[in-house]
């Protein structure tokens, strides 16, 4: 049998205001025990005859039925309170990520730059907030507000390796190839041999880029990175070109062909890249932890990625103008088989 709620907790109100009121007047019990009893029954009875007049005893079933039933309206729900109350930067923070969960990046970057009107100094919040205003623009870029919340969190908390590793990213995208190199040179100590490894790639592609000496390889960094890597997710890839293509466009030589794994909807940095000539085509690679150029987000932690090849006229991970990309496909991991990728293949 089951106990309605206002039952149950009717019989427990009953219990602990017979209890308090015995334990009140027990000094009079020795003195006068049939005055002592009658003064706790009639004192409790008085107690819940009144939470009947004027109290809600049906307030937990009401509880019940406002709960949420789904993440939509739960939405409602925090917006209304927002609305009532709206100096919560919590709850615009918990609203921006349940509006990111349903792919609402739009409004998701508006919900944070709430909460960071609110708490301007909390780093965290900061990244979050910049992170969303790159997810929301169409080509994935950070732009000055971003940049300037960015360089806030650094200044707040400057071992903020996320705040770090975005604010070289958005360097990136600007063409301050010198000037990302030198932010990310940091996160270099702040890593494991693996992420150091394929984080010192990014690094060196960008001091290429500004015409500067690569990094020389830490100690010992290529021998602990193939450790770690043993025992990692891998992922397996076969890209080629479209015949059809390839006999109808002419294509540079120098062009370059990057392998991307990707969050499925999530930021636009990879989460394992490898780069080859185009000459290499078609070629098979296998794509690990070893392959990361985030320091905060390996291959190995991840349940589904998104893979693609890019053909890239500039020789840049970034997307350029007249670049070309395979369509992506979605894989769980661990995969069994190989993700076969073909550029210039048509639309289907």
């Amino acid at each position: 049998m089951v106990i309605p709620a206002t039952a149950l907790f009717a019989a427990l109100a009953t219990a602990i205001t017979l209890g308090v009121l015995a334990w009140v007047l027990w000094p009079l019990r020795n003195r006068h025990p049939w005055p002592w009893a009658l003064s706790v029954l009639l004192l409790g009875v008085g107690v819940l005859a009144l939470y009947r007049l004027i109290g809600t005893p049906a307030g937990l079933q009401e509880t019940a039925a406002a709960a949420p039933q789904s993440l939509d309206e739960a939405i409602v729900q925090l917006k209304a309170e927002l609305g009532r109350n709206p100096a919560q930067p919590e709850g615009w923070a918990l609203l921006a990520r349940s509006q990111a969960t349903l792919g609402d990046h739009a409004a998701a970057r508006d919900s944070y730059a709430q909460a960071v009107k609110l708490s301007p100094d909390e780093a965290a919040l900061l990244v979050d907030a910049a992170e969303a205003r790159a997810l929301a623009d169409p080509q994935r870029r950070f732009d000055d507000q971003a940049v300037a919340w960015l360089r806030h969190a650094i200044e707040v908390e400057p071992a903020n390796a996320r705040a770090t590793w975005f604010l070289g990213v958005s360097q990136r995208q600007a063409g301050q190839n010198a000037e990302a190199a030198k932010t990310w040179e940091p996160l270099l100590g702040m890593v494991d041999a693996a992420t150091a490894r394929s984080l010192r790639e990014q690094i060196n592609e960008a001091r290429a880029e500004a015409g500067l000496a690569p990094l020389a390889a830490a100690t010992g960094e290529a021998a602990d990175t193939a450790a770690a890597a043993t025992n990692a997710t891998t992922l397996a890839v076969k890209v080629s070109l479209d015949p059809d293509f390839a006999s109808r466009v002419r294509l540079r030589g120098d062009a370059t062909v990057f392998v991307i794994a990707r969050v499925p909807g999530g930021p636009p940095m990879p989460v394992a890249v490898e780069r080859h000539a185009l000459q290499d085509l078609p070629l098979e690679v296998v794509l690990d932890d070893a392959d990361s150029p985030m320091p905060t987000q390996k291959l190995s932690a991840l349940r589904e990625v998104e893979v693609f090849a890019r053909l890239s006229a500039s020789g840049t991970a970034t997307r350029g103008e007249g670049d070309l990309e395979s369509a992506p496909v979605r894989v769980t991991l661990p995969a069994s088989q190989p993700v076969e990728l073909v550029i210039g293949a048509p639309a289907p």
